[in-house]
């Protein structure tokens, strides 16, 4: 007899469909580690480097993706992808939401408008990013914050291209990076890491000490996910508004 636990015993169970590059390798072992009462079923669109040119063309396989979800019966999709859902800027992020979930039939949340959302309920101004981009995207996603009324006091990237290489970074990469990144703007009130595929969520509560709000992109995707879904965020790290506080349009 298997010790492994059922996953379809508990039928109040959530599936959480998320549309993921094809190279990510985080978004996945990271939802299923930090939630409780989900499981996670995923649906890929070919990336191998995480350039403009490689976003556009993923985007074109989102909808097909969030199709194939649909036949799993998923509650809610997610597009896990930060800078593929910014990279247009505003609107574009609004508009994978509603084509998504016109094609799955149930709600849909992208990441780019996933961290918006929470910053808004964190009351973010000032904020610090670090990314593991390219300088190219670094500046897309300068200005998608700036454009949204944050003040963006410091953006860091690591300048990594391949996304499998992004997907090998550790959590205490994140840490490192991210800790730097505060040390150049210590007035802040919040610390964005950015990317679905870097692996954070291990060391929010850490960086959280530094006294500041602490937003990643998984976590914002999950918090999100939380507001349509009802899923339970209270194994997840960092001080966390209620799902329900106001959000965008």
């Amino acid at each position: 007899m298997s010790d492994f636990a059922d996953p379809t015993a508990d039928g109040d169970r959530l599936k959480l469909g998320v549309v993921v590059p094809s190279s990510n390798t985080t978004v996945e072992p990271e939802f299923a580690h930090w939630v409780s009462n989900a499981s996670v079923h995923a649906a890929r669109m070919r990336l191998v480097d995480v350039t403009v040119d490689g976003l556009d063309a993923m985007a074109d396989d989102a909808v097909a993706a969030a199709e194939r979800l649909a036949d799993a019966d998923v509650d809610a999709v997610a597009y896990a992808c930060t800078t593929g859902s910014l990279v247009h800027g505003h609107g574009f992020d609004a508009e994978l939401e509603d084509r998504l979930a016109d094609a799955a039939g149930v709600p849909a949340v992208a990441t780019a408008l996933s961290v918006r959302r929470l910053f808004d309920a964190l009351d973010t101004s000032r904020v610090a990013v670090a990314t593991p981009y390219i300088d190219e995207l670094n500046e897309r996603e300068r200005s998608y914050l700036d454009e949204s009324g944050f003040d963006v006091a410091c953006l860091d990237g690591r300048g990594i291209e391949r996304n499998t290489d992004i997907g090998r970074l550790t959590p205490a990469d994140a840490r490192e990076q991210a800790l730097a990144v505060l040390e150049t703007a210590p007035d802040v009130d919040t610390l964005f890491v950015s990317c679905t595929n870097y692996p954070t969520l291990a060391v929010v509560d850490e960086l959280a000490e530094r006294g500041v709000s602490v937003v990643t992109s998984n976590l914002a995707t999950l918090w999100d996910l939380s507001r349509v879904t009802g899923l339970d965020t209270d194994a997840l790290p960092g001080d966390l508004p209620s799902p329900s506080s106001p959000t965008l349009d």
